[in-house]
């Protein structure tokens, strides 16, 4: 590769290496850098060929223009200011860093000391300097040629009523699937492949929630155990699909393919997006991106001591969304993820932490309102995971219209009530019935609750009914890691079993889960492989496990076979009546002259519950009439919904309970 000779001023905007058919401009936002130079690589990004100046700086946007280069450029920037960590800066030009609005990063990571920005095993620890250059071992930015014939590509535009969403992992859904070619296994065209399509469409599920795709890091502790972080939860590239799940070099490529052979088979992408925190970690992280570019404004530090980092999310350091150019950042992500990758929706990992104003959690905090008066990303699904680690960080039921929430108090609730805790029918009644006491003080419907009984943090829905406690001993953690607290059963036998009475409770423990989720008001979550008995054996943080523990297991003996049968069934039966799929909540009354109510809670002996029988401890049994003739809902063209009434009968009780219908 030649070296480039002419370098024009460029423009501030818009931020990355944008490619415009002609020639490419650069864009790096730095508040206190005092000099950036644009770094350029061979093709391979071994050899790095040329370091520019970027000599013009626009609202603090420095920028460049180079006529001659060409997509398939590899890049990075190494940026001069000061190094005094107690103020907040740590910038370390001997440190090859990532475009945070790179579109494509290519390699991976080589571990070394020379990533970090100070001595590693100095007396000063990070108060110390570090003048190693880094470049081998890092990863490459890269411009890239945006065009893709999308075709005629329509969004699904599922409405939120009519949604079942299906958790998945790109990779470890078609690892091992036997009728892939195996250079598709485990990647974004291996989810487009027909197979794989055939599979969603005949289970039934609207909608793919993806475990995260941008680009990560893995945790250097976890390679030198030859381990991974297979979940993804650290990200450093919020533009760029991880390269790791595509089978060519153009991963951006490949996964608009992805979406573009979903999409035709009537079936929506949402992305799992950790925008809280970033791979680089706590102030004794290594030097990767945003620490670099501009550590005391991407990240939130301690007011009296900005050595160290703010961290609501357990994992070093939380993004500063009180900076405006932070803000910016992800919202410019979420646009191009929507506009350029055609996404339906995301899942906000943490989603409290980026409501956090100062410290309290703000449910109109300047997050949430620039969403809410965007017109691209406020019309697209957007499901909050409402917590974090921070005082206060419980939000379930405190967010915004426009949103979802995963509900925390479902999945808590149906777990204690099938493993036969006592004193839970009243809040059974509303986590079936859509949980209005959480969402409608907000003005928002039943959809807002996208229920779960499992996802991928925890146990798995076969191992919920099989295990009492953590089997985490793979994770080489001493089995410390984990959740403690799991509110499982292993009807009577630790771990597998064959003897048969334990295996059919067990059998009939998923059942009443799974029918419990599928027949509840709100939107359905179900974890992959649950569908199908998928066992994680015991382990309820497979966090860093690439292997048979998590992959999807496509081998299925007779048993997982019916259960599969049994899933799809109850989907279609979801899918078939209304009565389980409202856009309001019950009114608790007769509707338009009916005679019945549009729902009943009743006892064994068939009479309607009294408010003492809701405050029983030793209650375990309920029935529920839902009148299909009482919906109350009107369909596109104004017409009176009418479905059939259904009698849902629910007993956790360790006994066989007559009902008197």
């Amino acid at each position: 590769m030649k070296l480039i000779n002419a370098i024009w001023p460029g423009r501030p905007y818009p931020q990355g290496a944008t490619w415009d058919g002609e020639g490419v401009n650069f864009a790096l936002f730095s508040e206190h850098a005092e000099a950036v130079e644009l770094c350029l690589f061979d093709r391979r990004g071994r050899r790095e060929l040329q370091r520019i100046r970027l000599r013009e700086q626009t609202d603090r946007v420095w920028h460049c223009y180079l006529p001659e280069a060409r997509p398939g450029q590899l890049y990075g920037y190494r940026v001069h200011g000061p190094y005094l960590p107690q103020q907040g800066h740590r910038f370390n030009p001997n440190k090859l860093l990532l475009d945070p609005y790179a579109k494509s990063i290519v390699g991976s990571l080589a571990w070394s000391d020379a990533h970090f920005g100070y001595r590693i095993g100095h007396q000063r620890a990070d108060m110390s300097f570090d003048r190693r250059n880094n470049a081998d071992g890092m990863p490459k930015s890269q411009v890239i040629d945006p065009a893709f014939s999308w075709g005629d590509d329509r969004r699904p535009n599922i409405p939120w009523h009519d949604t079942v969403i299906y958790e998945m992992h790109v990779r470890g859904f078609t690892i091992r699937h036997p009728d892939i070619a195996p250079q598709y296994r485990g990647t974004y065209a291996g989810l487009a492949t027909a197979p794989v399509v055939d599979y969603l469409k005949r289970l039934g599920v609207t909608a793919i929630e993806l475990m995260p795709v941008h680009y990560f890091i893995n945790d250097r502790h976890l390679v030198e155990k030859s381990l991974s972080n297979y979940w993804g939860y650290n990200s450093i590239g919020y533009f760029a699909p991880h390269q790791g799940y595509a089978s060519t070099e153009q991963s951006e490529r490949e996964f608009k393919t992805m979406v573009k052979t979903l999409h035709s088979a009537g079936i929506e992408v949402i992305l799992d997006v950790v925008y809280n925190h970033t791979a680089e970690g706590n102030h004794l992280g290594p030097t990767l991106c945003f620490r670099g570019i501009d550590n005391a404004s991407y990240y939130r530090l301690v007011h009296d001591d900005k050595r160290y980092y703010m961290d609501y999310t357990g994992c070093g350091n939380t993004l500063n969304m009180l900076h405006p150019r932070v803000l910016q950042l992800i919202m410019d992500s979420l646009r191009y993820w929507i506009e350029e990758m055609h996404v339906d929706g995301f899942r906000f990992d943490l989603a409290a932490a980026l409501a956090r104003e100062l410290h309290a959690v703000d449910r109109l905090g300047a997050f949430f309102d620039i969403i809410h008066q965007d017109p691209v990303i406020s019309r697209v699904k957007l499901i909050a995971e409402p917590w974090d680690l921070g005082e206060g960080g419980y939000q379930v039921g405190g967010f915004p219209v426009g949103w979802a929430e995963w509900n925390g108090k479902y999945r808590d609730v149906i777990r204690d009530y099938w493993k036969g805790e006592g004193g839970l029918i009243g809040e059974l009644a509303y986590r079936l019935s859509g949980s209005s006491d959480l969402y409608e003080h907000s003005g928002r419907k039943p959809y807002a609750s996208v229920n779960f009984v499992t996802s991928h943090d925890g146990f798995t829905l076969r191992d919920l009914v099989s295990y009492n406690e953590k089997h985490n001993e793979a994770n080489l953690d001493d089995n410390r890691d984990g959740e403690n607290h799991n509110r499982s059963w292993n009807c009577g036998v630790e771990g597998p079993t064959d003897d048969p009475a334990v295996r059919a409770l067990r059998a009939r423990q998923i059942r009443n889960f799974l029918t419990t989720l599928l027949l509840s008001q709100g939107v359905p979550m179900l974890l992959s492989g649950d569908e199908s008995g998928r066992t994680q054996r015991g382990n309820n943080n497979a966090y860093c496990q690439d292997n048979e523990i998590t992959w999807h297991d496509w081998e299925l003996n007779r048993e997982d076979q019916d259960l599969l049968a049994f899933t799809r069934e109850l989907i279609k039966l979801r899918r078939t009546h209304r009565v389980f799929r409202r856009r309001s909540f019950f009114q608790n009354r007769a509707i338009r002259g009916e005679t019945v109510r549009d729902i009943v809670w009743l006892d064994p002996n068939g009479s309607e519950m009294t408010e003492q029988q809701w405050h029983e401890s030793f209650a375990r049994t309920l029935g529920v009439f839902l009148s299909g003739r009482a919906l109350n809902e009107h369909n596109e063209r104004g017409q009176v919904i009418i479905d059939s009434d259904f009698l849902l009968l629910f007993n956790a009780h360790y006994e066989q309970v007559e009902f008197d219908l």
